[in-house]
């Protein structure tokens, strides 16, 4: 598979998603119009890290997003990984995934796993109890948000049942920008996959976000770094190149899953 990805490396407006839904839809055609098969949202896009608020901001079922985001999708005929939204479901708050095909179906959605604590996540939020795979634009992908990159096991689950492209969506703060870095080459390298990371910039209340949404290839190597500042990030993926990297170096094969 040969596909061009967006990521929307977007400021997020601190708890109006009326103002962050229409930015997003000026975004999206943007990188439509830049030739994307594939367009990658940050963690939280609509509401920002306005936890304390989440109960009146967040979408019930997510029902108003992924209806938002499908007609986005079916209008431009292009896939959409929606980073991740403020869902409320039954009594619960969670950090929810979405993904919509090209024709503007759901395909899956992941609510955030493990919850970061320095961000008082725990105390607002529910954690997923699913899995982050899923099939997109005919590969088989995993989905994963922010914290979680920081938890090898848990990525390498997808890898061993299959996946080529791991994308990763986040609100990850400028002073551990460099760990953002170093962690995302680690999980491109240990899987041999492709990671396509897509993370806000500017500030909220409390937190000033470091931006550099990057995709990383099979053998480790940035092919693109956004930098700090809002934009497009655009790259070209070719999942041959997986398959490339795993005939070299059979880690898969080589693995003694009996001993851990």
């Amino acid at each position: 598979m040969k596909k061009k990805v967006a990521m929307v490396q977007m400021d997020v407006t601190y708890g109006d998603p009326k103002v962050n839904f229409h930015f997003v839809g000026k975004w999206v055609m943007d990188a439509v119009q830049s030739g994307a098969d594939i367009i990658v949202l940050p963690e939280l896009w609509d509401t920002g890290y306005d936890l304390k608020r989440f109960d009146e901001l967040a979408d019930k079922d997510l029902k108003a997003t992924i209806e938002f985001l499908s007609d986005l999708a079916q209008q431009y005929h292009v896939a959409i990984v929606g980073g991740s939204a403020a869902e409320l479901s039954g009594e619960s708050m969670k950090n929810t995934m979405i993904i919509i095909d090209e024709d503007g179906n759901l395909v899956h959605t992941y609510s955030k796993l493990h919850l970061f604590q320095l961000m008082d996540e725990h105390v607002h939020l529910t954690g997923g109890e699913d899995y982050p795979d899923f099939e997109l634009a005919e590969t088989d992908s995993a989905g994963f948000i922010c914290y979680d990159i920081r938890f090898p096991e848990w990525m390498r689950k997808s890898a061993v049942n299959g996946t080529k492209v791991m994308y990763v969506v986040a609100q990850w703060p400028k002073q551990r920008i460099d760990h953002w870095r170093t962690l995302l080459q680690a999980r491109a390298i240990e899987n041999q996959c492709y990671v396509v990371a897509c993370n806000r910039v500017g500030s909220d209340p409390k937190n000033e976000f470091g931006g550099q949404s990057m995709v990383i290839d099979p053998w480790g190597d940035i092919v693109t770094d956004g930098g700090p500042n809002e934009k497009i990030v655009l790259a070209d993926i070719d999942t041959a190149n997986v398959d490339n990297v795993r005939d070299q170096i059979p880690i898969f094969q080589d693995r003694r899953a009996e001993w851990y």
